[in-house]
């Protein structure tokens, strides 16, 4: 007898018809001569059910395999090439901002961070943990510090996490020796925004902080990404958009450790637009300087400012408002801490007062007066009245700030005096002289751009406020009082105005009548010069005769008046103190605001130091000692 394939099980049942009739007759099934007997227990149906399982798994897998190639496919591929290629942010160099002789104010300068990719991170806790403690050590941050980043993040994401941005140039030396055996790490050198500090520049420049969730849902269209950095304030805010520039990008292929193989492509950054500004550091300096001092003398607030302006263009030569704060602090990611301190001063160093700061304008808001008087011609060069140490109404009395006055004086005279009597005559109007009443004084106010915005190019700007009847009715419950025509014509009462309205109105005076919009940018390196007109605001809205006349009367302060400490000066001046009283048992503002040279107006400087005193005796010789610096030898 053959020996038969003891293996070759499909042979020995391949006549289903013969093997079932052995199983119905119960008969036993002998393979070859194994001498074993095996008993069989598979039936057609058995065999359909199973073929049936293997066709259903078969057409199963062969459907998944279709879905992942022809749906998901792409997905699939994306997250693979993504653990290949990384795309790497170049940052843009922020724009330059320059004085007006293209003296840098700004810098950029290297900075260094230190970041992980979480998903680029050993797997195992150990080689992990050997992880953090190389960092540890090599930027000096506490080793359960950079363990809990390491811990807290999503082991799956390719998102960057910052461990450090404060590295020292020594610390990233040494980071980019080792980066390559750091899986996972990455060192990026950026750049960061210096200032120059100690010139009282900094609300003007303003500074740079990490752009927020509120701004970056408002940015996210123009290329913002979480990690930027965005003007928060000044200049860095108003011309954001022509400083910040154009991040690049940077696609490279990446090993396991994540670590840059090969670059793919690049899209170089397009550096921001270089700023020339209007201002003259050596005069901020000086002025800076000098009204630093004058707040020790004057043993007043604390506060001051200065705003000088070229008459002849609104061009703004220098702005200052102290105290002032230190904005590479902010730009360095102040904290928390020290953010609360400096809210805590009752100086309020972050307080831009040239442009915001309100205050009632004393004297210095006569010329005003006098003008819409000369406009109106209910005065002219003749007029006179007698001044005999002020005007009684009833039982209220409005003192002149000489006593026994200043005898009879004319528009020129009231000017170069300060003589109260004159301006609530020509203001409020006395026995049958009709004076402007409140509703002229508000005009010719607001024609001068009181009580709105100058336009200045820097955010924050405060409007001041005219008063008038309506309002006090409406808000204080009370009528109009001639006293109330009184002191606003004196520059007192409810009048609010910001040293930038008084330097503004004091330009126009000083070149014959023309209005020019404050401005600090005089030029885009990479564009054309702006033209003057952008900057013009309006002009021969005073008679040039009445105009003259208010000139004449600030040149006769330095001449004759109370301001002739400045005649001294190698050019000719003109101006007008002022010493306004405020609420309560605090000193007065001192104010001088004027312009030289006389004939040819190159400069207007309007001071004020706040609780100062007498305009004479603290804001003049400010300008006395930056005038004699400016016109002179410069030293």
């Amino acid at each position: 007898m053959e020996k038969a394939n003891p293996f070759n099980i499909q042979k020995a049942i391949s006549e289903i018809d013969g093997f079932s009739r052995h199983q119905e007759e119960g008969d036993s099934f002998w393979l070859g001569g194994l001498g074993e007997k095996i008993s069989l227990s598979i039936t057609p149906s058995k065999i359909r059910l199973a073929l049936l399982i293997i066709l259903f798994c078969f057409f199963f897998i062969f459907g998944r395999l279709c879905w992942l190639q022809f749906f998901k496919g792409s997905d699939y591929a994306a997250i693979a090439e993504g653990n290949r290629l990384r795309t790497n942010i170049l940052k843009a160099g922020r724009g330059i901002i320059y004085d007006r002789f293209n003296v840098p104010l700004v810098a950029n300068i290297p900075h260094y961070s230190l970041f992980f990719v979480p998903g680029d991170l050993p797997k195992e806790n150990s080689a992990k943990e050997k992880l953090a403690a190389d960092i540890s050590r090599l930027i000096t941050k506490d080793q359960s510090a950079v363990w809990e980043l390491f811990s807290n993040a999503p082991a799956d994401s390719f998102q960057a996490v910052l461990i450090s941005d404060e590295l020292t140039s020594d610390q990233a030396i040494a980071l980019s020796v080792y980066e390559a055996d750091l899986p996972g790490i990455r060192l990026s050198i950026d750049p960061r925004r210096e200032y120059i500090s100690g010139s009282g520049l900094s609300h003007i420049l303003g500074y740079l902080g990490e752009v927020n969730d509120q701004e970056l849902t408002a940015l996210k269209s123009q290329g913002y990404e979480p990690g930027d950095y965005v003007g928060k304030n000044g200049l860095e805010l108003y011309y954001e958009n022509l400083l910040k520039g154009e991040n690049g990008a940077e696609e490279v292929e990446v090993d396991a450790h994540g670590k840059a193989k090969k670059i793919i492509g690049r899209r170089e950054p397009i550096p921001g637009q270089d700023l020339v500004l209007t201002l003259d550091l050596d005069l901020q300096k000086k002025l800076a300087e000098s009204l630093s001092a004058a707040i020790i003398k004057s043993h007043g607030s604390g506060s001051a400012i200065a705003v000088a302006l070229n008459p002849q263009n609104g061009e703004v030569l220098a702005l200052v408002s102290l105290p002032d704060f230190d904005n590479n602090f902010f730009s360095a990611g102040i904290n928390r801490e020290a953010y609360n301190k400096y809210l805590a001063d009752p100086l309020n160093p972050l307080f831009n007062r040239s442009i915001s700061g309100t205050y009632p304008p004393g004297s210095t808001f006569k010329p005003v007066v006098a003008a819409a008087a000369l406009e109106e011609g209910i005065i002219s060069e003749a007029t006179t009245f007698l001044s005999t140490g002020g005007l009684r109404i009833d039982k209220w009395f409005f003192p002149d700030w000489k006593a026994g006055g200043h005898g009879r004086v004319n528009v020129i005279g009231a000017l170069a005096n300060s003589v109260n009597t004159f301006f609530y005559y020509i203001g409020g109007g006395y026995g049958e002289f009709e004076g402007l009443g409140v509703d002229l004084i508000k005009k010719y106010a607001a024609a001068f751009n009181l009580g709105t915005p100058t336009g200045i190019d820097l955010p924050g700007e405060a409007a001041g406020f005219l008063p008038d009847e309506a309002w006090k009715l409406a808000v204080k419950k009370e009528p109009w009082y001639i006293g109330d025509t009184y002191h606003l014509a004196i520059g007192q009462g409810d009048i609010l105005v910001t040293p930038l309205q008084v330097a503004l109105y004091t330009a126009a005076i000083a070149n014959g009548g023309t209005l020019y919009r404050p401005h600090l940018l005089k030029e885009v390196k990479t564009s054309q010069p702006i033209a003057l007109e952008e900057y013009f605001i309006k002009k021969d809205f005073i008679a040039q005769k009445n105009m003259e006349l208010i000139r004449r009367g600030l040149r006769a302060t330095v001449v004759s008046g109370s301001a002739r400490s400045l005649s001294d000066l190698p050019v000719a001046v003109a101006g007008k103190t002022g010493t306004a009283q405020v609420s309560g048992d605090l000193p007065t503002h001192a104010w001088f605001t004027g312009f030289a040279p006389y004939e040819q107006p190159e400069i207007a400087i309007t001071i004020l130091i706040e609780n100062g005193g007498e305009g004479s005796t603290f804001a003049v010789p400010v300008f006395h000692d930056v005038l004699a610096w400016y016109f002179g030898n410069n030293d």
